[in-house]
């Protein structure tokens, strides 16, 4: 009786999987955009108009329009706050520009409209980003799988169906069903979607196998042995969503201030209307000193103390190559004390490579002979292992040799003939040559250094042992030691790697504390654990894996090229090119942002205090006061552009470093 294992379906059926549709929502879906957006176009059209004295009927109706547009979304908010008994600073905002046009005042109240109408837009596409990614993780589960039942037919059902004690039939090339034990067959899975690790693992009988994981060419039998609800995967998307809801602390401290500031600029209005009308001041006075403390009171100054400075951080660092993703982000940046980093994909490359080619002493070969002759074999397989071998073959420029009678076992290696001998490539532990004590001394060598051992047989006869190994990134060493400078402790290493490959890379770097082996929520712990701890953790990463660490990190970072969907979305800033050099800069830069920022907000305190006092003790002329509103304004702004500058990105670092 044939085993269920031999029961495969047609080669079509048998590929890889589509990739699923990337859910993104397009940033004009949103309404808070698009009213943003008109908003912004009617105001560049308005404003040149009015300075260069077009006729009023040209530009009234213009900023009239910006009124309406963009002053319609933050203002319904602001209603329904209001009914709630809440008064946000959003409708304070709307009220004041409302007041500067009953005043005269149309283009001031227009500019405090269409900043307040970017800010909500910004925060509405962040908003929908972050569901976007979390949803988009569930796409890497599969939908389907297949049931085996106890007269040994198999039937699709729903993944989510499955319960504890189902055995499922994972095909070559199929996601795998749920988290579970491998029953029957051999096969390489590519898990890094959950560890991280660069290259497929060898499963076999009793091994454990993950949710969303990607099998490879062998097939496997597997029992379910967690509930799809508690899955590996399914508890990422979780972790991503409470890590998420931890910084809602911070959000509410913001709105109390936002609260309180609301409500007395409502009081010190109505008594600077009211108070002179008590003492017989004419309604025309009163109303005109109430709407200029308006006017001077209002935080326009306040607001772009903030927002030019980290604005202009995020332009000079995206010019770079580093993108954060809004300018709280870039405040954030600078606020780090301790670093976290992944290392497949983020320390190194993400690819592995050829490191070192070993030929048997007696084998007849060198280095460029041993390396053609694997290259040969292996050039007809889909491997991660045997494409790296080929690569390196080609990067020599090296001739590869006809094969015949090709086959491949999983987790064991290939073999093929190549003039008339037998080739063998594949895992030194599975081959098994006989008596080859010097290449077993090799073997461990080259596992000692880190690397995965490759051996090579001709004939049965052990000829070489080719060393392969992600690759570190050029500029990895350089950028840990700067970080150590910036944060005053040394970066952490966490990966889902194995602990002898991770040691002997962070030794390379100058990391002395490593955590491996680690599963998604064991890296959330341990950020976790920092952050309880007062730290500030900033986490580096890529992968799917790290994207709960990401998340529940102070400030997460996601490398470009190589990061998973999920990770690019989650972290707060991202790495376009891969360049580690610039992750130092960009947090020296924010700390530069952050000091600009303190020195805008004084210089706004001073203007705000001094005009609100004139007004209140003296008379403050309108002009006068619009003068030194606006005046402040432009002084702040300009204060912070200065970041768009060259020297803010290269003369940054070594100044910020403690």
């Amino acid at each position: 009786m044939s085993s269920v294992l031999d029961q495969r379906p047609a080669p079509a059926a048998a590929g890889p999987r589509p990739a699923a549709p990337k859910r993104r929502t397009r940033i004009l879906a949103l309404p808070e955009s698009r009213w943003a957006l008109v908003a912004l176009v009617l105001f560049l059209i308005a404003l040149p108009l009015n300075l260069v004295g077009a006729p009023a009927w040209l530009w009234i109706p213009l900023y009239a329009a910006v009124y309406v547009t963009g002053g319609w979304e933050p203002g319904r908010e602001g209603l329904k706050a209001l009914k709630d008994k809440t008064l946000d600073v959003d409708l304070l905002m709307v009220v004041a520009a409302l007041g500067a046009a009953a005043i005269g005042q149309v283009l001031d109240g227009a500019l405090l409209i269409v900043i307040f109408a970017t800010s909500g837009a910004l925060e509405a596409v962040a908003t929908a980003r972050t569901a976007d990614s979390v949803r988009g993780l569930l796409d890497l589960a599969p939908t389907t799988a297949a049931r085996l039942l106890p007269g040994g037919g198999e039937e699709s059902i729903p993944a989510d169906s499955l319960t504890v004690g189902d055995t499922i039939l994972v095909r070559p090339g199929e996601r795998v069903g749920a988290d579970g034990q491998v029953l029957d067959g051999t096969s390489d899975v590519d898990q890094a979607t959950i560890t991280g690790e660069p290259l497929p693992v060898a499963k076999q009988v009793g091994d454990e196998v993950f949710a969303g994981t990607v099998n490879g060419t062998g097939a496997l039998r597997v029992r379910v042995e967690r509930d799809p609800a508690d899955s590996v995967i399914a508890r990422i998307v979780k972790m991503v969503e409470e890590a998420s809801e931890t910084k809602a602390p911070t959000q509410l401290f913001i709105e109390k201030i936002e609260q309180r500031y609301s409500i007395g600029m409502v009081i010190a209005t109505l008594a600077v209307f009211a108070i002179p009308l008590a003492f017989g001041s004419a309604l025309q006075p009163a109303l005109l000193r109430a709407m200029t403390f308006m006017i001077v009171a209002s935080p326009c100054a306040v607001v772009l103390s903030t927002m030019p400075p980290l604005l202009s951080a995020i332009a000079n660092g995206g010019r770079h190559g580093v993108l954060a993703k809004s300018a709280v982000v870039m405040e954030r940046l600078g606020q780090v004390d301790a670093v976290a980093l992944d290392k497949t994909g983020t320390l190194t490359e993400g690819t592995p490579r050829v490191t070192n080619i070993r030929p048997q002493p007696g084998s007849g070969l060198d280095e460029e002979g041993l390396l053609a002759l694997a290259a040969a074999a292996e050039h007809p397989s889909e491997h991660p292992l045997a494409r790296a071998v080929v690569q390196a073959a080609r990067e020599r420029s090296l001739p590869l040799a006809e094969v015949s009678d090709f086959t491949s076992a999983p987790g064991a290696g290939i073999t093929a003939t190549i003039d008339g001998r037998t080739i063998q490539v594949g895992s030194p532990t599975r081959l098994a040559p006989a008596g080859g004590l010097d290449i077993s001394a090799a073997v461990q060598a080259l596992e000692d250094e880190g690397r995965t051992a490759v051996l090579v047989l001709r004939d049965s006869n052990p000829v070489g042992v080719l060393g392969i190994a992600d690759r570190l990134r050029p500029d990895a060493k350089a950028t840990v030691v700067t970080l150590t400078e910036l944060t005053g402790r040394a970066p952490v290493l966490l990966t889902g790697d194995n602990e002898r490959a991770a040691r002997h890379l962070a030794a390379e770097v100058g990391i002395t504390d490593v955590r491996a082996g680690l599963l998604p929520q064991d890296k959330v712990s341990a950020v976790q654990a920092w952050e309880a701890e007062g730290r500030r953790v900033l986490m580096i990463g890529d992968g799917v894996n790290d994207a709960p660490a990401l998340a529940a990190a102070h400030t997460g970072i996601a490398m470009g090229k190589a990061g998973s969907d999920l990770a690019l979305e989650t972290a707060d800033a991202v790495v376009v090119r891969d360049e580690l050099a610039t992750i130092p800069a960009i947090v020296s830069l924010s700390r530069k942002a952050r000091r600009l920022v303190v020195q805008n907000l004084v210089i706004a305190g001073i203007f705000i205090t001094a005009l609100v006092a004139w007004d209140l003790i003296a008379t403050l002329p309108l002009p006068l006061g619009v003068a030194g509103h606006e005046g402040s304004t432009v002084i702040v702004g300009l204060n912070g552009l200065r970041l768009l500058r060259e020297h803010a990105w290269t003369g940054t670092l070594h100044k910020d470093v403690p």
